[in-house]
């Protein structure tokens, strides 16, 4: 159960994810042994969302979303300047869960808590209404859009994407290790990303 009362305000709401520790014995036990640090970007009445998986190390540090190669990409992808993008009374940006959630003994990524969406993200949406949503990688894809309409995995998601436009596009992760993905699938540049791009810049018009 949320710590917090039924329907909170948006400003209890914000300070309650700001001191959320419900991970810290998890995260204690990773490589990183590192504490939690939930990264909340956005205000109340947000007319775009961005869903992503969980902040990465220079996010963690930064305590900003997606400061790293992966914002840059995703800027580019969806032709948003850095102030717009980070304008949290137009663009919310949501990851499953908002801490770092560290790297495991070999060094590779540990996937977003559950407890965090299970805590928060039905709380946070109730105050959004968002026109367009872009769901980043595959947690935020299958708990936005439910196991059936994400079987297949990310790539299948993606390429039906035209199910769910206009409000709606499921996006692969901007990482750098999906370079190799983009260039096996040249129709997400050529026929998706046009699209997402001109629904953006139509919502954002209207502002």
């Amino acid at each position: 159960m949320a710590p917090f009362a039924d329907d909170p305000s948006w400003p209890d709401l914000a300070a309650a994810i700001a001191r959320c520790r419900l991970c810290a014995e998890d995260f204690a036990r990773t490589a990183t042994a590192h504490e939690p640090r939930p990264v909340f970007w956005a205000r109340s009445g947000a007319r775009v969302l961005i869903a992503g998986q969980a902040p990465g190390a220079r996010v963690h540090a930064s305590g900003m979303p997606f400061t790293d190669p992966s914002g840059d990409r995703l800027r580019d992808w969806l032709g948003l300047d850095e102030a717009t993008f980070y304008d949290r009374d137009r663009v919310a940006i949501l990851p499953m869960a908002f801490c770092f959630p560290g790297y495991d003994a070999k060094g590779a990524d540990l996937p977003p808590p559950r407890r965090c969406a299970a805590t928060w993200r039905a709380a946070v949406l109730a105050h959004l209404k968002p026109e367009v949503t872009f769901l980043i990688g595959g947690h935020a894809q299958a708990w936005h859009l439910g196991r059936a309409a994400t079987a297949g995995g990310v790539t299948a998601t993606v390429a039906r994407g035209r199910d769910h436009a206009p409000a709606i596009f499921p996006l692969p992760h901007p990482s750098w290790r999906n370079t190799a993905w983009l260039k096996r699938n040249p129709w997400f540049a050529e026929e998706l990303l046009p699209a997402a791009r001109q629904r953006l810049k139509d919502v954002l018009a209207g502002d």
